[in-house]
């Protein structure tokens, strides 16, 4: 082609392109020539790897104040459900993805948290051979006219779970004076019959949750000691009480009067477990002792695995294996006839004091580190595997399970005081309760499985409904002084 006439040719596109409300003028300037005028192809930047979803939240929550953006979470909580089931609405219309009913957001099964991945492409060349039937389940019916599928009716119609609202205000209070800010002891328990027995000081106070009664069962100031430790065992008839000198005393509840007492610790026990009739008690002299009740002292088995202090025993639901945490940032599987640990799990950087096992899947266990760890870890005792972990933030003081739900609690210290509840396996935090204004060192459930008490170095003992279902729980701000009534 001759180059004067495809100067001209382009001189006349570029002409027709221009804008034809906006006069032409002329450039005086030097930088214009005609390859600035000339129009060739486009630059257009490739958007294939852009999130704008994410891109465009982000840019929001720069511009928001931090309160607002806790106000906004809130919110898209609450709509998660409406944004699942739209996604899946979508989903159906256009992939033919079959759902009708709306996936839990928070459901154990992590298949629905990712909406976009699908075995269905949106494009698909595909060639029909011959006339599919008619499908009630799957095609719309001629006579219907809503543009929707049968599918997708059936989602919009499927019942749909409400929220579980869980009180961030504790039902009650009590005032515990004397309860210790330490780390390696524990304190509270809560019995099958609804006593709570409290260590404070140096006495063991009892508290009926039925009549709000309050009795003090011992008081070990006479012997120049004071308690670490307390626990009931599981038919709640007896209290196992700890002491600082190393003892372990056993009390009739119902007849307020010491059983026995059992030597063989020379450090304070801060931690009980009971098997059947079976105790066994941890020290900081590093030794696990584990006694029947029934039988003379001098029958014993001494358990030695860790190289500092005993602070944390539970047993399994199985009554088959006894798992304990220490100083030394061990935790310890023991069956019920060797001598020497049988698992050994040393992930955790900080002391394990926290430990409890899955009422719901056998051999499940959960464990939590001290400040310097923060985290949640779940070990499969059956085959030796840990499974899954999180940072929660804080100190991990306690965890309990739920009796109704497969979800946990957990308590925390420093640095920031609050109380989680937990769904496994997803780990998502279904409510923070805050109150405490010291670590959150002590955690009892109740025999219904219902509530939770906590206590703290606040000298609060404070009552949550945290796994409730059935019943509407009424809150209380009021501070009832029962502890301080018994001299």
């Amino acid at each position: 082609m001759d180059q004067e006439y495809e100067r001209r040719l382009l001189r006349q596109i570029n002409h027709q392109n221009l804008p034809t409300e906006a006069p032409l003028t002329k450039c005086v300037s030097a930088t214009c020539s005609p390859v600035s005028v000339k129009s060739g192809d486009r630059f257009i930047p490739t958007r294939a790897g852009s999130n704008w979803s994410i891109n465009f939240h982000y840019a929001n929550e720069n511009c928001r104040s931090p309160n607002q953006n806790h106000k906004a979470k809130d919110a898209s909580s609450d709509s998660s459900k409406d944004a699942v089931a739209y996604a899946a609405l979508l989903r159906n219309e256009l992939l033919g993805a079959g759902i009708e009913t709306v996936p839990d957001p928070h459901t154990d099964d992590r298949r629905h948290a990712v909406l976009s991945q699908d075995s269905h492409s949106l494009f698909r060349y595909t060639v029909h051979t011959k006339r599919v039937p008619f499908d009630s389940d799957n095609e719309v019916s001629p006579y219907s006219l809503s543009p929707l599928s049968n599918k997708s009716h059936k989602l919009l119609r499927s019942p749909r779970k409400p929220a579980r609202k869980i009180s961030k205000i504790p039902f009650k209070v009590l005032d515990a004076p004397e309860l210790q800010d330490d780390f390696y002891l524990n304190l509270v328990d809560w019995s099958a019959g609804n006593l709570l027995s409290v260590g404070l000081g140096a006495c063991v106070y009892l508290w009926s949750a039925c009549t709000s009664q309050v009795t003090r069962l011992c008081d070990l100031s006479v012997d120049g000691d004071s308690v670490t430790s307390v626990c009931w065992n599981e038919r709640g008839s007896l209290v196992a009480v700890g002491t600082h000198k190393g003892y372990v005393q056993i009390w009739d509840a119902a007849g307020g009067r010491k059983l026995t007492s059992l030597e063989g610790h020379s450090a304070r026990v801060g931690a009980l477990a009971w098997n059947g009739e079976q105790l066994s008690s941890g020290s900081r002299d590093r030794v696990i002792l584990q006694r029947d009740v029934r039988t003379p002292p001098s029958a014993e088995r001494r358990l030695q695995g860790h190289r500092q202090e005993v602070c944390g025993l539970k047993w399994s639901p199985d009554h088959q294996h006894l798992a304990s945490g220490g100083n030394d940032n061990k935790l310890l599987v023991w069956n019920s006839s060797s001598l020497l640990p049988v698992q050994q799990y040393s992930d955790h950087l900080a002391a394990v004091k926290a430990i409890a096992w899955s009422p719901h899947q056998h051999g499940l266990l959960a464990s939590g580190g001290g400040t310097a760890d923060r985290c949640l870890r779940f070990w499969n005792t059956l085959t030796g595997q840990a499974l899954q972990s999180t940072d929660t933030g804080s100190q991990v003081c306690n965890l309990a399970w739920s009796k109704h739900a497969n979800e946990l609690v957990s308590t925390h210290g420093y640095s920031q005081n609050q109380i989680l509840v937990w769904k496994y396996p997803s780990l998502t935090q279904v409510a923070k309760l805050t109150g405490h204004s010291y670590r959150v060192l002590y955690l009892a459930v109740s025999p219904d499985g219902e509530a939770i008490v906590t206590g703290a170095g606040d000298e609060t003992l404070r009552f949550w409904n945290v796994f409730s279902k059935t019943r509407c729980t009424k809150e209380s701000k009021s501070v009832l002084n029962l502890f301080t009534r018994i001299r």
